[in-house]
C-alpha cells in the first residue's frame, strides 16, 4: 500500500470517529433536555407523555393542600386559561406561595396530575421565566378578548 494510501485510510478513519464521537454527544444532549411547557399546552396534548418536562406558571390561590405525612403537597398551576393540578413530595422552596409564579419539572401522570420531582419559585418580585411571561400574557389577551376578567 502506497503512502499517499495510508494517509488517506487514517483521514476516514478519523472523520468516522469524529461522526461516531458527534452523534453520542448530540443524543446524549437531546436525552437531558427539559422543555417547557405551559398548563394550556399540556392540556391540549403538545407535552410529552411519556418524558420528563417543565411545566409553569401562577399557583393559584386556595389551591395548595399540604398532606399529613408534611412532605406531600398538592396545588394547581395556571397560566390563566387553563389549570393542571401538581403533586409533589419534597421541602418546597422558601419563595413558593400561592399567587406567585413557579416552575416544576415532572412527568404527566395517567390521572392528569403533574408529578413532579422539583419545585423552583421565582426569585423575585421581578422574575419570571420568558415563556411563562409570554403565555400568562397572551391567555390574559384571549380571555380580555373573550370577556373573562381575570384576577393574577
Amino acid at each position: 500500500m502506497k503512502t499517499r494510501h495510508k494517509k488517506l485510510l487514517w483521514v476516514v478513519a478519523g472523520l468516522a470517529l469524529l461522526g461516531v464521537a458527534t452523534t453520542l454527544v448530540l443524543n446524549a444532549l437531546k436525552s437531558n433536555l427539559n422543555y417547557f411547557y405551559t398548563p394550556t399546552q399540556v392540556a391540549n396534548d403538545e407535552a410529552p407523555n411519556n418524558r420528563s418536562f417543565r411545566i409553569g406558571g401562577l399557583v393559584l390561590a386556595g389551591s395548595l393542600k399540604r398532606q399529613t405525612d408534611g412532605l406531600t403537597v398538592e396545588f394547581i398551576v395556571t397560566d390563566t386559561a387553563r389549570n393542571i393540578p401538581v403533586s409533589y413530595k419534597g421541602i418546597l422552596p422558601d419563595l413558593f406561595k400561592e399567587g406567585k409564579g413557579v416552575v416544576a419539572q415532572g412527568k404527566l401522570g395517567a390521572n392528569g396530575y403533574f408529578i413532579a420531582d422539583q419545585v423552583l419559585a421565582k426569585h423575585d418580585e421581578n422574575y419570571m421565566p420568558p415563556e411563562a411571561a409570554k403565555a400568562l400574557l397572551d391567555a390574559q389577551k384571549a380571555n380580555a378578548q373573550a370577556g373573562k376578567t381575570l384576577q393574577p
